[in-house]
Protein backbone atom coordinates (compact mmCIF):
# COMPACT_ATOMS: atom_id res chain seq x y z
CA UNK A 1 0.00 0.00 0.00
CA UNK A 2 1.88 2.44 -1.26
CA UNK A 3 -0.35 5.49 0.45
CA UNK A 4 -3.42 4.89 2.57
CA UNK A 5 -4.40 8.31 1.35
CA UNK A 6 -5.44 6.96 -1.71
CA UNK A 7 -6.27 3.52 -0.89
CA UNK A 8 -7.62 0.60 -3.45
CA UNK A 9 -10.36 0.80 -0.73
CA UNK A 10 -8.02 -1.81 1.13
CA UNK A 11 -5.79 -0.64 -1.57
CA UNK A 12 -5.17 -3.41 -2.94
CA UNK A 13 -8.45 -4.80 -4.18
CA UNK A 14 -10.98 -4.70 -7.11
CA UNK A 15 -9.99 -5.30 -10.73
CA UNK A 16 -11.20 -5.70 -14.08
CA UNK A 17 -11.70 -8.88 -16.38
CA UNK A 18 -11.59 -7.10 -20.23
CA UNK A 19 -14.91 -8.01 -22.73
CA UNK A 20 -14.82 -11.88 -22.86
CA UNK A 21 -14.17 -11.96 -26.41
CA UNK A 22 -10.85 -11.44 -25.69
CA UNK A 23 -10.60 -13.52 -23.23
CA UNK A 24 -9.29 -16.53 -25.92
CA UNK A 25 -6.32 -14.39 -26.66
CA UNK A 26 -4.98 -12.85 -30.12
CA UNK A 27 -2.62 -15.92 -31.24
CA UNK A 28 -3.63 -15.16 -34.49
CA UNK A 29 -2.46 -11.27 -35.17
CA UNK A 30 0.77 -11.27 -36.97
CA UNK A 31 2.20 -8.79 -34.39
CA UNK A 32 1.05 -10.66 -31.66
CA UNK A 33 3.05 -13.75 -33.34
CA UNK A 34 6.01 -11.57 -33.82
CA UNK A 35 6.12 -10.45 -30.12
CA UNK A 36 5.64 -14.00 -28.93
CA UNK A 37 9.01 -14.41 -31.04
CA UNK A 38 11.02 -11.92 -29.73
CA UNK A 39 14.79 -12.02 -28.41
CA UNK A 40 15.24 -10.08 -25.13
CA UNK A 41 18.61 -8.33 -25.44
CA UNK A 42 19.99 -8.97 -21.82
CA UNK A 43 22.34 -6.68 -20.31
CA UNK A 44 24.60 -5.36 -17.52
CA UNK A 45 21.50 -3.05 -15.68
CA UNK A 46 21.36 0.43 -15.58
CA UNK A 47 21.37 2.61 -11.89
CA UNK A 48 17.16 2.67 -11.32
CA UNK A 49 14.92 5.30 -12.98
CA UNK A 50 13.78 8.24 -11.32
CA UNK A 51 10.11 6.91 -12.00
CA UNK A 52 11.72 4.28 -9.97
CA UNK A 53 13.13 5.53 -7.30
CA UNK A 54 16.19 6.31 -8.35
CA UNK A 55 19.97 5.14 -6.79
CA UNK A 56 22.66 3.04 -7.71
CA UNK A 57 22.47 0.07 -9.80
CA UNK A 58 22.25 -3.57 -8.55
CA UNK A 59 25.18 -4.80 -6.67
CA UNK A 60 25.93 -8.70 -7.66
CA UNK A 61 24.47 -11.59 -5.15
CA UNK A 62 26.97 -12.84 -2.84
CA UNK A 63 28.17 -15.50 -5.28
CA UNK A 64 28.98 -12.88 -7.46
CA UNK A 65 26.03 -13.48 -10.05
CA UNK A 66 25.29 -10.38 -12.08
CA UNK A 67 21.83 -9.03 -12.82
CA UNK A 68 20.88 -8.25 -16.44
CA UNK A 69 17.73 -6.37 -17.70
CA UNK A 70 16.21 -5.90 -20.84
CA UNK A 71 13.19 -4.63 -22.43
CA UNK A 72 10.27 -6.27 -23.79
CA UNK A 73 7.73 -5.13 -26.45
CA UNK A 74 3.74 -5.35 -25.63
CA UNK A 75 0.66 -4.33 -27.06
CA UNK A 76 -0.30 -0.72 -26.10
CA UNK A 77 -4.22 -2.40 -26.16
CA UNK A 78 -4.28 -6.05 -25.84
CA UNK A 79 -7.64 -5.56 -27.83
CA UNK A 80 -5.89 -4.02 -30.72
CA UNK A 81 -2.59 -6.33 -30.51
CA UNK A 82 -1.15 -5.00 -34.05
CA UNK A 83 -1.01 -1.58 -32.93
CA UNK A 84 1.35 0.57 -30.98
CA UNK A 85 3.30 -1.12 -28.47
CA UNK A 86 5.46 -0.48 -25.35
CA UNK A 87 8.70 -1.76 -23.66
CA UNK A 88 8.09 -3.39 -20.32
CA UNK A 89 11.41 -3.27 -18.11
CA UNK A 90 12.51 -6.73 -16.87
CA UNK A 91 15.34 -7.69 -14.61
CA UNK A 92 16.62 -11.29 -13.78
CA UNK A 93 19.36 -12.90 -12.17
CA UNK A 94 20.18 -16.38 -13.36
CA UNK A 95 19.81 -19.87 -11.65
CA UNK A 96 22.69 -20.71 -9.38
CA UNK A 97 21.99 -24.55 -9.86
CA UNK A 98 23.32 -26.83 -12.65
CA UNK A 99 21.55 -26.49 -15.76
CA UNK A 100 19.84 -30.30 -15.75
CA UNK A 101 18.28 -29.12 -12.63
CA UNK A 102 16.76 -25.44 -13.72
CA UNK A 103 12.80 -25.61 -13.67
CA UNK A 104 12.70 -21.97 -15.43
CA UNK A 105 12.23 -18.87 -15.16
CA UNK A 106 10.47 -17.77 -11.49
CA UNK A 107 8.54 -14.19 -12.25
CA UNK A 108 8.01 -12.06 -8.89
CA UNK A 109 5.52 -9.38 -8.72
CA UNK A 110 5.88 -7.39 -4.70
CA UNK A 111 2.63 -5.49 -4.91
CA UNK A 112 1.51 -1.88 -5.01
CA UNK A 113 -0.18 -2.00 -7.62
CA UNK A 114 2.77 1.04 -8.78
CA UNK A 115 5.84 -0.76 -7.51
CA UNK A 116 8.84 -1.79 -9.61
CA UNK A 117 9.82 -5.15 -9.20
CA UNK A 118 13.04 -4.21 -11.47
CA UNK A 119 14.20 -2.21 -8.18
CA UNK A 120 12.72 -4.76 -5.35
CA UNK A 121 14.02 -7.90 -6.59
CA UNK A 122 17.96 -7.06 -6.12
CA UNK A 123 16.91 -5.48 -2.98
CA UNK A 124 15.10 -8.77 -1.80
CA UNK A 125 17.07 -11.17 -3.81
CA UNK A 126 19.25 -12.79 -0.92
CA UNK A 127 16.18 -14.33 0.54
CA UNK A 128 15.44 -16.41 -2.68
CA UNK A 129 18.91 -17.99 -2.82
CA UNK A 130 17.55 -21.26 -2.58
CA UNK A 131 14.83 -21.20 -5.34
CA UNK A 132 17.52 -19.84 -7.43
CA UNK A 133 19.26 -23.15 -7.60
CA UNK A 134 16.41 -24.00 -9.73
CA UNK A 135 14.81 -20.78 -10.90
CA UNK A 136 15.97 -17.64 -13.09
CA UNK A 137 14.43 -14.84 -10.58
CA UNK A 138 12.57 -12.43 -12.73
CA UNK A 139 10.90 -9.48 -11.93
CA UNK A 140 9.50 -6.18 -13.94
CA UNK A 141 7.86 -3.17 -14.06
CA UNK A 142 4.04 -3.51 -14.69
CA UNK A 143 2.99 -1.53 -17.56
CA UNK A 144 2.46 2.13 -16.38
CA UNK A 145 5.04 1.69 -14.00
CA UNK A 146 8.64 2.96 -13.73
CA UNK A 147 10.12 2.27 -16.74
CA UNK A 148 7.13 0.47 -18.48
CA UNK A 149 5.37 3.46 -19.79
CA UNK A 150 5.13 4.90 -16.23
CA UNK A 151 2.34 7.09 -16.18
CA UNK A 152 2.74 10.60 -14.65
CA UNK A 153 0.45 13.28 -13.01
CA UNK A 154 1.98 16.15 -10.57
CA UNK A 155 5.66 17.14 -10.33
CA UNK A 156 7.28 16.82 -7.23
CA UNK A 157 6.72 20.43 -5.57
CA UNK A 158 2.86 19.69 -6.32
CA UNK A 159 3.02 16.30 -4.68
CA UNK A 160 4.99 17.48 -1.83
CA UNK A 161 1.74 19.95 -1.02
CA UNK A 162 -0.88 17.22 -2.12
CA UNK A 163 0.20 14.50 0.12
CA UNK A 164 0.66 17.07 3.03
CA UNK A 165 -3.37 18.39 2.59
CA UNK A 166 -5.50 17.15 5.39
CA UNK A 167 -6.61 14.25 4.16
CA UNK A 168 -9.53 13.70 6.78
CA UNK A 169 -11.45 16.75 6.17
CA UNK A 170 -13.82 18.31 9.56
CA UNK A 171 -15.91 20.71 7.70
CA UNK A 172 -17.53 21.77 4.55
CA UNK A 173 -14.17 23.81 3.59
CA UNK A 174 -11.68 21.30 4.55
CA UNK A 175 -13.84 18.97 2.25
CA UNK A 176 -13.95 21.56 -0.64
CA UNK A 177 -10.58 21.38 -0.53
CA UNK A 178 -9.80 17.98 -0.73
CA UNK A 179 -12.23 17.31 -3.80
CA UNK A 180 -10.60 20.22 -5.51
CA UNK A 181 -7.01 19.42 -4.70
CA UNK A 182 -8.08 15.37 -5.92
CA UNK A 183 -9.50 16.92 -9.23
CA UNK A 184 -6.79 18.46 -9.86
CA UNK A 185 -4.15 15.93 -9.30
CA UNK A 186 -6.65 13.59 -11.24
CA UNK A 187 -6.69 15.77 -14.09
CA UNK A 188 -2.92 16.10 -14.21
CA UNK A 189 -3.28 12.35 -14.72
CA UNK A 190 -5.86 12.38 -17.80
CA UNK A 191 -3.28 15.46 -18.88
CA UNK A 192 -0.08 13.82 -18.92
CA UNK A 193 -0.89 10.63 -19.29
CA UNK A 194 -4.25 10.26 -21.42
CA UNK A 195 -2.40 7.41 -23.61
CA UNK A 196 -1.93 5.16 -21.20
CA UNK A 197 -4.81 5.44 -18.90
CA UNK A 198 -7.22 3.43 -20.75
CA UNK A 199 -4.45 0.50 -20.25
CA UNK A 200 -3.09 0.06 -16.95
CA UNK A 201 -5.92 -2.67 -15.53
CA UNK A 202 -4.58 -5.50 -14.15
CA UNK A 203 -5.93 -7.98 -16.60
CA UNK A 204 -3.06 -5.93 -19.27
CA UNK A 205 -0.89 -6.07 -16.84
CA UNK A 206 -1.87 -10.17 -16.68
CA UNK A 207 -1.68 -10.60 -20.28
CA UNK A 208 2.06 -9.18 -20.39
CA UNK A 209 2.76 -11.68 -18.06
CA UNK A 210 1.70 -14.31 -20.58
CA UNK A 211 3.75 -13.06 -23.24
CA UNK A 212 6.63 -12.65 -20.99
CA UNK A 213 6.03 -16.47 -20.15
CA UNK A 214 6.47 -17.49 -23.92
CA UNK A 215 9.21 -14.77 -24.31
CA UNK A 216 11.21 -16.13 -21.83
CA UNK A 217 10.61 -20.07 -22.99
CA UNK A 218 8.85 -21.28 -20.48
CA UNK A 219 5.91 -24.14 -21.37
CA UNK A 220 3.87 -22.46 -17.68
CA UNK A 221 4.53 -19.73 -15.65
CA UNK A 222 6.18 -20.17 -12.36
CA UNK A 223 4.82 -17.56 -10.38
CA UNK A 224 5.37 -15.70 -7.14
CA UNK A 225 2.82 -12.93 -6.07
CA UNK A 226 3.08 -10.54 -3.16
CA UNK A 227 0.16 -7.95 -1.99
CA UNK A 228 -1.34 -6.57 -5.32
CA UNK A 229 0.91 -9.50 -6.72
CA UNK A 230 -1.99 -11.73 -5.45
CA UNK A 231 -4.67 -10.28 -7.23
CA UNK A 232 -2.58 -10.42 -10.24
CA UNK A 233 -1.57 -13.96 -10.32
CA UNK A 234 -5.34 -14.37 -9.58
CA UNK A 235 -6.85 -12.44 -12.66
CA UNK A 236 -3.69 -14.56 -14.53
CA UNK A 237 -4.65 -17.71 -13.41
CA UNK A 238 -8.53 -16.90 -14.62
CA UNK A 239 -7.43 -15.89 -18.14
CA UNK A 240 -5.09 -18.48 -18.21
CA UNK A 241 -5.87 -21.13 -15.98
CA UNK A 242 -3.80 -24.36 -18.21
CA UNK A 243 -0.63 -22.21 -18.60
CA UNK A 244 -0.12 -22.21 -14.60
CA UNK A 245 2.81 -24.27 -13.30
CA UNK A 246 3.77 -23.62 -9.54
CA UNK A 247 2.35 -20.50 -8.09
CA UNK A 248 2.49 -18.88 -4.80
CA UNK A 249 0.25 -15.91 -3.21
CA UNK A 250 2.12 -14.55 -0.21
CA UNK A 251 0.30 -11.21 1.48
CA UNK A 252 -3.37 -12.40 -0.04
CA UNK A 253 -5.57 -9.45 -1.19
CA UNK A 254 -9.74 -10.49 -1.10
CA UNK A 255 -10.86 -10.84 -4.40
CA UNK A 256 -14.44 -10.91 -3.07
CA UNK A 257 -14.73 -7.76 -1.19
CA UNK A 258 -15.53 -4.01 -3.20
CA UNK A 259 -13.65 -1.61 -2.58
CA UNK A 260 -15.53 0.20 -0.15
CA UNK A 261 -15.47 -3.26 1.76
CA UNK A 262 -11.61 -3.66 1.26
CA UNK A 263 -11.21 -0.06 2.60
CA UNK A 264 -13.45 -1.38 6.20
CA UNK A 265 -11.09 -4.58 6.26
CA UNK A 266 -8.34 -2.32 6.20
CA UNK A 267 -9.17 -0.26 8.89
CA UNK A 268 -9.15 -3.15 11.15
CA UNK A 269 -6.25 -4.60 9.56
CA UNK A 270 -4.31 -1.89 10.81
CA UNK A 271 -5.81 -1.44 13.76
CA UNK A 272 -4.90 -4.84 15.03
CA UNK A 273 -1.71 -4.04 13.67
CA UNK A 274 -1.41 -1.17 15.91
CA UNK A 275 -2.60 -2.94 18.41
CA UNK A 276 -0.16 -5.63 18.20
CA UNK A 277 1.98 -3.03 18.20
CA UNK A 278 1.37 -1.38 21.50
CA UNK A 279 0.86 -4.63 22.95
CA UNK A 280 4.40 -5.20 22.37
CA UNK A 281 5.59 -2.00 23.72
CA UNK A 282 4.23 -2.22 26.81
CA UNK A 283 5.02 -5.86 27.65
CA UNK A 284 8.73 -5.44 27.22
CA UNK A 285 11.06 -5.27 30.42
CA UNK A 286 12.24 -2.02 30.04
CA UNK A 287 9.26 0.67 30.20
CA UNK A 288 7.87 1.70 26.80
CA UNK A 289 9.10 5.51 26.00
CA UNK A 290 5.35 6.05 24.00
CA UNK A 291 2.30 4.43 27.07
CA UNK A 292 2.09 2.69 30.44
CA UNK A 293 -0.15 0.47 28.99
CA UNK A 294 -1.39 -0.49 25.56
CA UNK A 295 -4.34 1.51 25.36
CA UNK A 296 -2.43 4.33 26.63
CA UNK A 297 -0.22 4.17 23.87
CA UNK A 298 -2.97 4.44 21.24
CA UNK A 299 -4.80 7.12 23.34
CA UNK A 300 -1.64 9.44 22.94
CA UNK A 301 -1.55 8.56 19.29
CA UNK A 302 -4.70 9.49 18.76
CA UNK A 303 -3.64 13.00 20.58
CA UNK A 304 -0.82 13.20 18.74
CA UNK A 305 -2.93 12.85 15.53
CA UNK A 306 -5.55 15.19 16.78
CA UNK A 307 -3.08 18.09 17.73
CA UNK A 308 -1.04 17.95 14.44
CA UNK A 309 -4.20 18.46 12.56
CA UNK A 310 -4.41 21.60 13.90
CA UNK A 311 -1.05 22.66 14.25
CA UNK A 312 1.91 20.68 12.45
CA UNK A 313 5.68 19.73 13.71
CA UNK A 314 8.70 20.40 12.21
CA UNK A 315 9.40 17.37 9.81
CA UNK A 316 11.83 17.06 7.34
CA UNK A 317 12.94 20.99 6.60
CA UNK A 318 11.39 22.88 4.89
CA UNK A 319 8.36 20.56 5.53
CA UNK A 320 5.88 19.92 8.22
CA UNK A 321 4.83 17.06 9.57
CA UNK A 322 0.94 17.07 9.22
CA UNK A 323 -2.04 14.86 10.57
CA UNK A 324 -1.45 13.00 6.97
CA UNK A 325 2.12 13.00 7.21
CA UNK A 326 2.39 11.02 10.43
CA UNK A 327 -0.81 9.05 9.68
CA UNK A 328 1.64 7.72 6.64
CA UNK A 329 4.35 6.94 8.45
CA UNK A 330 2.87 5.57 11.32
CA UNK A 331 1.15 2.84 8.49
CA UNK A 332 4.26 2.51 7.26
CA UNK A 333 6.05 1.45 10.08
CA UNK A 334 3.01 -1.64 10.57
CA UNK A 335 4.12 -3.21 7.42
CA UNK A 336 6.63 -5.21 9.31
CA UNK A 337 7.61 -6.17 13.11
CA UNK A 338 11.16 -5.15 12.12
CA UNK A 339 9.69 -1.09 11.86
CA UNK A 340 8.11 -1.22 15.44
CA UNK A 341 11.47 0.08 16.86
CA UNK A 342 11.38 2.85 14.40
CA UNK A 343 7.86 3.62 15.29
CA UNK A 344 8.88 3.57 19.12
CA UNK A 345 11.39 6.51 18.33
CA UNK A 346 9.48 8.07 16.26
CA UNK A 347 5.95 9.17 18.43
CA UNK A 348 9.03 9.45 21.07
CA UNK A 349 10.77 12.44 19.40
CA UNK A 350 6.96 13.57 17.88
CA UNK A 351 5.98 14.12 21.48
CA UNK A 352 8.53 16.54 21.78
CA UNK A 353 7.97 18.03 18.77
CA UNK A 354 10.21 16.65 16.36
CA UNK A 355 8.23 15.02 13.48
CA UNK A 356 11.57 13.76 11.15
CA UNK A 357 11.13 10.02 11.95
CA UNK A 358 7.91 9.98 11.09
CA UNK A 359 7.96 11.83 7.74
CA UNK A 360 10.69 10.08 7.01
CA UNK A 361 8.39 6.57 7.30
CA UNK A 362 6.15 8.46 5.10
CA UNK A 363 8.26 9.55 2.23
CA UNK A 364 9.37 5.51 2.14
CA UNK A 365 5.78 4.99 1.80
CA UNK A 366 4.78 7.69 -0.87
CA UNK A 367 8.60 6.98 -2.81
CA UNK A 368 10.03 10.14 -1.83
CA UNK A 369 13.59 10.17 -1.98
CA UNK A 370 16.13 11.99 -0.01
CA UNK A 371 16.44 14.52 -2.83
CA UNK A 372 12.53 15.42 -2.82
CA UNK A 373 12.58 13.37 -5.88
CA UNK A 374 9.48 10.84 -6.42
CA UNK A 375 9.57 7.77 -8.19
CA UNK A 376 5.96 7.64 -9.83
CA UNK A 377 4.43 4.87 -7.73
CA UNK A 378 2.11 7.08 -6.66
CA UNK A 379 0.86 8.03 -10.15
CA UNK A 380 1.16 4.19 -10.61
CA UNK A 381 -1.27 2.96 -7.63
CA UNK A 382 -3.96 5.61 -8.25
CA UNK A 383 -4.32 4.98 -12.16
CA UNK A 384 -4.48 0.98 -11.51
CA UNK A 385 -7.07 1.44 -8.58
CA UNK A 386 -9.23 3.81 -10.80
CA UNK A 387 -9.01 1.47 -14.03
CA UNK A 388 -9.50 -1.28 -12.16
CA UNK A 389 -12.33 -0.32 -9.38
CA UNK A 390 -15.78 0.23 -11.11
CA UNK A 391 -17.31 2.12 -7.96
CA UNK A 392 -17.48 5.71 -7.81
CA UNK A 393 -17.99 7.50 -4.22
CA UNK A 394 -19.76 10.63 -3.41
CA UNK A 395 -19.25 12.58 -0.28
CA UNK A 396 -22.65 12.18 1.26
CA UNK A 397 -21.60 8.15 0.82
CA UNK A 398 -18.20 8.86 2.55
CA UNK A 399 -20.35 10.41 5.45
CA UNK A 400 -22.58 7.69 5.71
CA UNK A 401 -20.29 5.12 6.27
CA UNK A 402 -17.97 7.08 8.68
CA UNK A 403 -19.42 5.76 12.06
CA UNK A 404 -18.31 2.34 11.24
CA UNK A 405 -15.08 3.07 9.28
CA UNK A 406 -14.14 5.28 13.30
CA UNK A 407 -15.55 1.91 15.37
CA UNK A 408 -13.22 -0.21 13.03
CA UNK A 409 -10.41 2.00 13.54
CA UNK A 410 -9.94 5.40 15.46
CA UNK A 411 -6.58 6.00 14.07
CA UNK A 412 -7.10 5.12 10.42
CA UNK A 413 -10.87 4.81 10.10
CA UNK A 414 -11.04 8.63 8.61
CA UNK A 415 -8.15 8.29 7.02
CA UNK A 416 -9.62 5.14 4.66
CA UNK A 417 -12.85 6.09 4.09
CA UNK A 418 -12.09 9.50 2.78
CA UNK A 419 -9.40 7.68 0.10
CA UNK A 420 -12.85 6.53 -1.52
CA UNK A 421 -13.10 9.68 -2.90
CA UNK A 422 -9.71 9.87 -5.14
CA UNK A 423 -11.60 7.82 -8.00
CA UNK A 424 -14.71 10.01 -8.26
CA UNK A 425 -14.01 11.63 -11.21
CA UNK A 426 -11.36 9.72 -12.76
CA UNK A 427 -10.90 10.38 -16.58
CA UNK A 428 -11.12 6.05 -17.02
CA UNK A 429 -14.39 4.44 -15.87
CA UNK A 430 -13.56 1.47 -13.75
CA UNK A 431 -14.06 -1.77 -14.91
CA UNK A 432 -15.80 -4.04 -12.12
CA UNK A 433 -16.55 -4.50 -8.91
CA UNK A 434 -14.40 -7.28 -7.98
CA UNK A 435 -12.00 -9.10 -9.79
CA UNK A 436 -12.62 -12.71 -11.27
CA UNK A 437 -9.84 -14.67 -9.95
CA UNK A 438 -11.84 -18.44 -11.02
CA UNK A 439 -9.23 -20.63 -12.10
CA UNK A 440 -11.02 -24.09 -12.99
CA UNK A 441 -8.13 -26.23 -14.48
CA UNK A 442 -5.38 -24.82 -12.78
CA UNK A 443 -2.31 -26.16 -11.14
CA UNK A 444 -2.97 -25.85 -7.68
CA UNK A 445 -1.82 -22.27 -6.05
CA UNK A 446 -0.71 -22.17 -2.85
CA UNK A 447 -2.34 -19.30 -0.76
CA UNK A 448 -0.23 -17.81 2.46
CA UNK A 449 -2.51 -16.06 4.88
CA UNK A 450 -0.60 -14.11 7.74
CA UNK A 451 -2.75 -13.72 11.15
CA UNK A 452 -1.53 -10.29 12.19
CA UNK A 453 -1.03 -8.91 8.42
CA UNK A 454 -2.42 -5.48 8.17
CA UNK A 455 -2.84 -4.16 4.62
CA UNK A 456 -4.32 -7.66 3.15
CA UNK A 457 -6.64 -8.72 6.25
CA UNK A 458 -5.86 -12.73 7.27
CA UNK A 459 -9.23 -13.66 6.03
CA UNK A 460 -8.46 -12.86 2.27
CA UNK A 461 -6.10 -15.40 2.44
CA UNK A 462 -9.37 -18.23 3.03
CA UNK A 463 -11.55 -16.43 0.16
CA UNK A 464 -8.91 -16.29 -2.47
CA UNK A 465 -7.95 -19.85 -2.19
CA UNK A 466 -11.96 -20.57 -2.27
CA UNK A 467 -12.46 -18.07 -5.08
CA UNK A 468 -9.86 -19.79 -6.92
CA UNK A 469 -11.50 -23.01 -6.84
CA UNK A 470 -12.09 -26.45 -6.29
CA UNK A 471 -8.36 -28.00 -6.25
CA UNK A 472 -6.55 -24.98 -6.46
CA UNK A 473 -6.16 -22.54 -4.01
CA UNK A 474 -4.16 -24.41 -0.82
CA UNK A 475 -4.46 -22.61 1.85
CA UNK A 476 -1.33 -22.26 4.37
CA UNK A 477 -1.70 -19.68 7.53
CA UNK A 478 1.03 -18.31 9.48
CA UNK A 479 0.62 -16.84 12.93
CA UNK A 480 2.26 -13.61 12.61
CA UNK A 481 3.33 -9.98 12.09
CA UNK A 482 3.73 -7.75 9.45
CA UNK A 483 2.81 -8.08 6.17
CA UNK A 484 3.27 -11.38 4.36
CA UNK A 485 5.22 -14.11 5.36
CA UNK A 486 8.09 -15.68 3.58
CA UNK A 487 10.17 -12.45 4.06
CA UNK A 488 9.51 -13.36 8.14
CA UNK A 489 11.86 -15.58 7.81
CA UNK A 490 9.61 -18.73 9.85
CA UNK A 491 11.30 -21.47 8.85
CA UNK A 492 7.55 -23.48 8.41
CA UNK A 493 6.80 -21.20 5.46
CA UNK A 494 10.14 -21.03 4.01
CA UNK A 495 10.18 -24.79 3.97
CA UNK A 496 6.37 -25.14 3.00
CA UNK A 497 7.20 -22.56 0.00
CA UNK A 498 10.14 -23.88 -1.23
CA UNK A 499 9.34 -27.07 -1.15
CA UNK A 500 6.09 -26.25 -3.43
CA UNK A 501 8.21 -24.39 -6.19
CA UNK A 502 10.76 -26.77 -6.21
CA UNK A 503 9.38 -30.22 -6.51
CA UNK A 504 5.77 -29.09 -7.11
CA UNK A 505 4.60 -30.81 -3.31
CA UNK A 506 2.21 -28.83 -2.13
CA UNK A 507 1.61 -29.17 1.99
CA UNK A 508 -1.55 -29.81 3.09
CA UNK A 509 -4.62 -27.55 2.95
CA UNK A 510 -4.91 -26.60 5.91
CA UNK A 511 -1.37 -25.96 7.33
CA UNK A 512 -0.39 -23.70 10.22
CA UNK A 513 2.71 -22.45 10.85
CA UNK A 514 4.18 -20.24 14.05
Amino acid sequence: MPNPSRPRAAVLTATAVLLSSLAAGCGGDSRDEDLTAQKLNWKDCPAPSPSEGGGNAPSPLPDGAEWECATMRAPLDWSDPGGDTIGVALIRARASGAENRRIGSLLFNFGGPGGSGVTALPAFGEEYATLRTRYDLVSFDPRGVGRSAGVRCENDRQLDAYLQQDMTPDDAAERGTLLDNTEKFNAACAEKSKKMLPHVRTTDAARDMDLMRQVLGDDRLYYFGISYGTELGGVYAHLFPKNVGRAVFDAVVDPTRTPEQSALGQARGFQLALDNYAEDCTSETEDCPVGDTPQDVKDRIAALLKSLDGKPIPGVFPRELTQTAATNGIAQSLYSKDFWEYLTEGLDRAYDGDGRILMLLSDSMNGRNENGEYSNIIAANVSVNCADDKPRYSVAQVERRLPEFRAASPVFGDFLAWGMVGCTDWAVPGAADRPDVSAAGSAPILVVGNTGDPATPYEGAHRMADALGKGVGVELTYKGQGHGAYDSKNTCVRAAVDGYLLTGRAPTAGTVCS
